[in-house]
């Protein structure tokens, strides 16, 4: 905890200092490394995580699509696409949000089907386990198994 307190970094609006966002901020330890473990270990155990390589995946295929110049036009029509259908669902979510009755019956429809789900797979153990089998099936069908 001493570790933490120890990097913090000084007050914005400290007495007699000017005030300069660029560089106020220092390195912040949250987990000090034990001793007999090296920061390399730590590293190197998370970097082997499913998650980061995922990611790195995603980020070399963006490049490689990037540094062809016939699939630009298309990696930008992409990213067009995606931001008129943000704005669009938003802007259908916000027009039925004003609607005086819909909102209402949508959230008690909502309700309904939830205590319906509650009471079908989840207060019983043989229908708990159905949904489980359900739920195998399912993943097993997208894997391809």
């Amino acid at each position: 905890m001493a570790s933490i307190f120890a990097t913090l970094p000084p007050p914005l609006l400290a007495p007699g200092k000017s005030f300069n966002p660029l560089f106020t901020y220092q390195k912040i330890t949250v987990f000090p490394i034990a001793k007999g473990r090296s920061a390399n270990g730590i590293v190197k155990a998370i970097g082997d995580s499913s998650e980061s390589s995922t990611s790195i995946d995603i980020i070399k295929s963006v490049r490689n699509v990037w540094d062809q110049p016939e699939d630009r036009l298309g990696l930008f029509g992409l990213g067009f696409a995606a931001v008129v259908g943000a704005w669009t669902a938003t802007n259908l979510v916000t027009a039925v949000d004003k609607l005086p009755l819909l909102p209402g019956v949508l959230e008690f429809i909502g309700i309904l089907v939830s205590w319906w789900f509650v009471y079908r797979y989840l207060l019983f153990k043989p229908n708990r386990e159905e949904l489980l089998q359900i739920i195998n099936k399912s993943v097993a069908d997208v894997l391809g198994q």
